[in-house]
């Protein structure tokens, strides 16, 4: 006979620095496990003290306290196994570099109420958003585990990214079963391209994996959870949902020795890059065979999602957990009528709930009666209040005390930018009086070529858009119109006269982006192509780019670092975000050149 062993995946939320809250969660989720008669229960990477850290992790107070916290959860192993991501002391002297305490990224494995062993991370990443070589030691073991006759292995986040990893190590050590625990945040694509990863991993060394990942919003990170099973010959097999807590329980079926398993070796899997992965090692935990159980039968997969929405899903997970986890309830959002601010307003509805959503129009000499209108009917299809304050009043202040310097000189975008740090006022004046959070509504095209006013429509605590193209932007609005089911409310809540008009900031009479700016169509690959692929002159042009319009992208990106450093976080949903993904010094006289 085959054998069963029923595994649990502890997709969770975990706050950053809540490590009694976490804690609670995790008993929480280890009983619910239990109840499901699991074997096996994994959560996932530093579960205790939410990803990422940061420099929490110089603090030994904190490093303790986690310590604590995972030796509840290993002491709450009764009757099942636990797989639980923490941050394990090595020393608290500082190491070499004097940067702080020596620490690993960590899971433990507790069992009948004991901690078995602990695993560490091999595989540090240090590109993007992630630091760890800042903070962690590496490991070098690779062990493998055996309970009732199972054997498996336990590895972290980047180490199965690794055609050659711990995975090799401990497929070749007899391992039927990886446990790989994460913390892998989102962009977009990204679980496409992940499950066919893991997939392949599990064909590659002959056995079973099973990946859960965390999820939620932490700054400008969301993490999509997604938590999945790839088997050998079947691939994906288990796919939990994203973007949402979950206990994700599957019966896995080995054949009934496990010699009976062939094992596989990667192509490029030589004997020195095996063994410079690290040492494997094997520990009995349990001999006893698990108990018989009612099988759970075959569990539906999880639906996949099309890019429109999970990129949607995740700027309102981004946004609701940024609010929730630093302890706001409301948000207030300038409505200019336009498409910015209106998916701007129904992602914080979606995220926040209608009560807790406040917009604000505010007019001024040059605004079109469409912009007030479509706010308006905006606000009516979605339910939350909108509030009319008009600026000239404060418009007509400014321009008169400025009147006297600026006697003989020509208008530009100095009177321009006035309207729009009038707005900046009043939103921040509101923030401040009822202690709700201001919800920017820029997007990724116009903070790439400094499109936005300091200290304007910049202003504020939370950038929803801010790793959003324009034209994804078009694209969102009409999926939520056309899924307004999803979130409780009727199809085509953002009106199409808001979609249709042309972009503009109404900052001067008959003005649009289109004086300033090329087609967002034409605009977005050539900011695509500079700033996530990293693209010089030459090969934007070879690639059939409009030369004058690289030279102002390239000119507009490199001018306006000192406006990005100064711009609220925001949900990141590409490859390469504005922010912890590119890092550009302020003060920099590299330019690009044409070659003319």
């Amino acid at each position: 006979m085959a054998r069963t062993f029923r595994l649990a995946l502890a997709q969770i939320n975990p706050t950053v620095g809540d490590i009694t809250g976490n804690t609670a969660k995790i008993l929480d989720y280890l009983e619910r496990a239990r109840e499901a008669q699991a074997d096996l229960v994994a959560f996932p990477e530093l579960a205790t003290t939410g990803y990422p850290p940061e420099d929490l992790l110089f603090k030994t107070s904190f490093l303790n306290e986690n310590v604590v916290a995972m030796e509840k959860v290993v002491a709450a192993s009764q009757g099942i196994a636990v797989v639980l991501g923490y941050v394990n002391i090595v020393s608290l002297e500082r190491g070499p570099d004097g940067m702080g305490p020596q620490i690993t990224n960590a899971a433990a494995l507790g069992y009948g109420g004991k901690l078995v062993d602990t695993y560490h991370k091999i595989f540090l990443p240090n590109y993007g958003v992630f630091d760890e070589q800042r903070y962690f030691q590496k490991g070098n073991s690779c062990p493998v585990y055996e309970i009732g006759g199972v054997a498996f292995g336990v590895n972290i986040c980047e180490d199965i990214w690794y055609p050659v990893g711990p995975t090799t190590v401990q497929s070749q050590a007899g391992a039927e079963l990886i446990v790989n625990i994460n913390a892998s945040p989102f962009h977009a694509g990204k679980l496409e391209f992940r499950e066919a990863m893991i997939a392949q991993r599990a064909a590659d060394h002959g056995l079973t994996v099973a990946y859960v990942n965390t999820v939620g919003g932490q700054d400008e990170l969301v993490f999509d959870g997604g938590s999945i099973i790839c088997q050998a010959a079947e691939g994906l097999v288990a796919r939990g949902p994203a973007f949402q807590e979950a206990l994700f329980v599957a019966d896995l079926e080995f054949p009934d020795t496990a010699t009976d398993r062939q094992k596989r070796v990667p192509a490029s899997a030589t004997p020195a890059a095996i063994a410079a992965v690290g040492t494997p090692r094997k520990l009995l935990v349990s001999e006893t065979t698990p108990p018989a159980k009612n099988s759970l039968g075959i569990q539906p997969l999880a639906a996949p999602m099309t890019e429109p929405e999970e990129i949607y899903r995740a700027l309102v997970l981004g946004t609701g957990d940024y609010l929730r986890k630093s302890g706001f309830s409301k948000a207030v959002i300038g409505m200019s009528g336009g498409v910015d601010s209106a998916l701007t307003a129904t992602v914080a509805v979606d995220a926040l709930g209608k009560e807790n959503v406040v917009g604000i129009t505010m007019p001024s000499r040059y605004s079109s009666e469409g912009s007030i209108s479509d706010s308006k009917r905006l606000a009516e299809n979605l339910g939350f209040d909108l509030w009319e304050i008009p600026i000239e009043p404060a418009h007509k202040a400014f321009t008169e005390m400025l009147e006297e310097r600026f006697q003989g000189t020509h208008a530009n975008v100095a009177e321009e930018n006035v309207q729009a740090r009038v707005r900046g006022n009043v939103l921040m004046t509101v923030s401040n009086k009822f202690g709700w959070i201001v919800l920017t509504t820029g997007n990724k095209s116009e903070m790439a070529m400094g499109y936005a006013t300091l200290y304007g429509d910049m202003a504020g605590g939370f950038a929803v858009l801010k790793d959003v193209p324009k034209t994804t932007v078009y694209e969102l609005c009409r999926w939520r119109n056309g899924n307004g089911h999803a979130f409780g409310t009727p199809d085509n809540v953002i009106p199409a006269s808001i979609i249709d008009k042309a972009p503009s900031a109404e900052l001067r009479e008959n003005q649009f982006d289109s004086d300033s700016l090329p087609a967002y169509e034409i605009l977005d690959p050539v900011i695509k192509a500079y700033v996530e692929d990293d693209f010089s002159y030459q090969d934007m042009v070879a690639q059939g780019f409009e030369p004058q319009v690289v030279r102002q992208v390239i000119a507009a990106v490199d001018r306006n670092e000192y406006k990005r450093r100064q711009a609220p976080p925001g949900v990141k949903i590409t490859h390469r975000a504005f922010g912890k993904d590119r890092r550009l010094p302020i003060v920099n006289r590299y330019r690009q050149h044409d070659g003319n």
